[in-house]
Order: C-alpha cells, then structure tokens, then sequence
C-alpha cells in the first residue's frame, strides 16, 4: 500500500496529494477501501490476540511505522473525501491531506482547497468529522491553529 490514488493493482491509501479519483470509479474504489479497512482490522486482531481488545482501539505496529498510510485509510474509509492535485501539482479539490508530523510516528491532517475555494472557513467542522473517524479507529487527534491562522490536526496512535 502506498500513499495516493490506486492505480496499477496496489491499493493505495490517499493522502490529499494525488490526482482526482474518476467518479466512475467511486464504487470500485470503495470495495477498495473497505477491503484495505478489513486487512487492517484483521492485522490489528492477529497483533493484539494476547490482550483480546477491540481490533479498532489501537493501531497495529505496521501503522505505528507508517501514521500518513493508516491515517489516509482511517479517513478514507470514515468516507471523509481527500483533496487532489492536478498534474502541474496544483491543487483542484477540497479535503483532507495527511502529511508526515514534525515527531516520528505522527502525522499531520489540514483541510485544504484550491485558492478561493473557502476551505479555510470550512475547516473547523471538517476536521472535526476527521477527529471522528480518525478517534474509531484508535488515533489521538490533537487541533492547533498554525501560520495564518489555519488549523490542522496533529495525530498519533492511541496508547495500548
């Protein structure tokens, strides 16, 4: 799994810096998703089978090593929409991106948009859907407010 749209057989988590996903391909990106969200949940399960808790309450050590990945496939799969870039890598879309954290092992959500889009005056509850999502799924989310006054969420794995 690597960050960004699918594309040549791997699944692959995406991360707000990536092309549009096609609209026709919204449902087979979902079977996607949801079958990504399934694997994980399964390694969670196999990797925490000593403590017996709930496979959602604490990220597995794959995602502890790679927060960008697993937080792309928590919001994805929370059916947050990630944000896209075009190929001169503008970007055209509104919504999420998840970048590595200043810290190992964290990583960062902002809300983004193209230029004029208002996705600063929508960031507030956007990345409150995304603490949401990110919460289900065993993740610690922490909102801050950076430069220019724009917030983002700073994320890590939840203590196990």
């Amino acid at each position: 799994m690597t960050a960004g749209h699918g594309g040549g057989g791997t699944f692959e988590a995406a991360t707000g810096d990536g092309p549009p996903l096609p609209p026709a391909d919204a449902e087979q990106r979902s079977r996607e998703v949801r079958a990504a969200l399934d694997g994980l949940l399964q390694i969670r399960r196999l990797t925490h089978r000593r403590d017996g808790g709930d496979p959602k309450s604490v990220p597995a050590d794959w995602e502890r090593r790679q927060p960008v990945r697993a937080v792309a496939l928590a919001l994805e799969s929370g059916g947050l929409a990630p944000s896209s870039l075009d190929a001169s890598g503008a970007r055209i879309t509104t919504g999420y991106r998840v970048r590595p954290g200043d810290r190992p092992g964290t990583a960062v959500v902002e809300w983004l948009g193209p230029t004029g889009s208002g996705a600063a005056q929508e960031e507030v509850g956007t990345l409150g859907a995304c603490l949401s999502a990110l919460t289900r799924l065993g993740w610690e989310a922490l909102l801050y407010k950076g430069p220019r006054g724009r917030r983002f969420l700073e994320v890590e794995p939840m203590a196990g």
